[in-house]
């Protein structure tokens, strides 16, 4: 099987272009190949195929093989990847996910034709899912964690997401806290947890853990229900840099028809066969 190993802002995935390639168990595929040590390593695997619905389709897997919902960073690579592998010469794509249709629209160098930066519609954040969490509008929730009083404010971008702000997230023992919360019984599906610092109004520090994968280095929709967190809570603008340890996100919320937009670049790693 071919592949390519693509990265944004340090999300790193494996993926494969079914239009060549056939996955019959993508659950045990995802866990092989995002072993660092005895597969290739990665954050999980994305599939990318053809759809009714939309322009192409996007499916993701963590590393622990289950199916995720969406991911931004994964799809501003799918962006990339149709654009520059040919399989597609549009400047504004449709997405089929799993959380729906994303919208993408990609900027490119017209000296070198390459995809510069993406810019996804990664539609509205919705406060009250009963599917996700039991119960509705968590906005400063007091959730107790080993003893400790946490105030969470709960954010779904069609995954779920606990926005927890903080001081010193740099010293945080992430692993430990960030799978307490991912498995708190509040949420039947888990959860992704994002700790962020607030450097001021317009700038956002973040460290996540994504459930399934543990502490990974940026989540494009982590980052976008953290805009979303800190504007309910009065922390932050509607449109800021979010700083995350694999590189920025641009993120804006359209408060007013609440959708939330993410831009970034995506890139290349290399490719391979396994």
């Amino acid at each position: 099987m071919k592949f390519e190993k693509m990265q944004a802002a340090g999300n790193d995935y494996i993926y494969v272009n079914l239009f060549e390639e056939q996955v019959d168990d993508p659950e045990v595929l995802s866990r092989r190949v995002s072993d660092r040590h005895f597969g290739v390593g990665s954050d999980g695997l994305v599939l990318i195929g053809p759809d009714e619905e939309g322009d192409f389709s996007m499916k993701m897997y963590n590393a622990d093989g289950s199916e995720g919902a969406m991911c931004g960073n994964a799809a501003r690579c799918v962006g990339k990847y149709l654009y520059e592998r040919g399989l597609t010469t549009k400047k504004e794509i449709a997405l089929n996910t799993k959380s729906g249709i994303k919208y993408l629209l990609l900027t490119v160098n017209p000296q070198n034709n390459k995809v510069e930066s993406v810019r996804i519609n990664m539609g509205k954040a919705i406060f009250s899912d009963s599917n996700l969490v039991t119960i509705p509008e968590m906005v400063n929730y007091p959730l107790s964690v080993n003893g400790k009083e946490c105030p969470i404010t709960f954010v779904s971008m069609g995954n779920p997401h606990v926005v927890i702000f903080m001081d010193g997230i740099d010293k945080l023992d992430i692993e430990k806290i960030g799978s307490l919360i991912e498995h708190q019984p509040l949420f039947p599906q888990r959860t992704n947890v994002e700790f962020i610092e607030v450097i001021d109004q317009s700038h956002l520090k973040m460290r996540v853990w994504e459930r399934g994968s543990g502490e990974t280095l940026a989540c494009g929709t982590g980052a976008c229900a953290s805009l979303v967190a800190g504007v309910i809570t009065g922390r932050c603008d509607t449109k800021a840099s979010v700083q995350l340890k694999g590189g920025v996100l641009e993120i804006e919320w359209d408060r007013d028809d609440n959708q939330v937009y993410l831009t970034g670049d995506a890139h290349f790693v290399f490719k391979g066969e396994i």
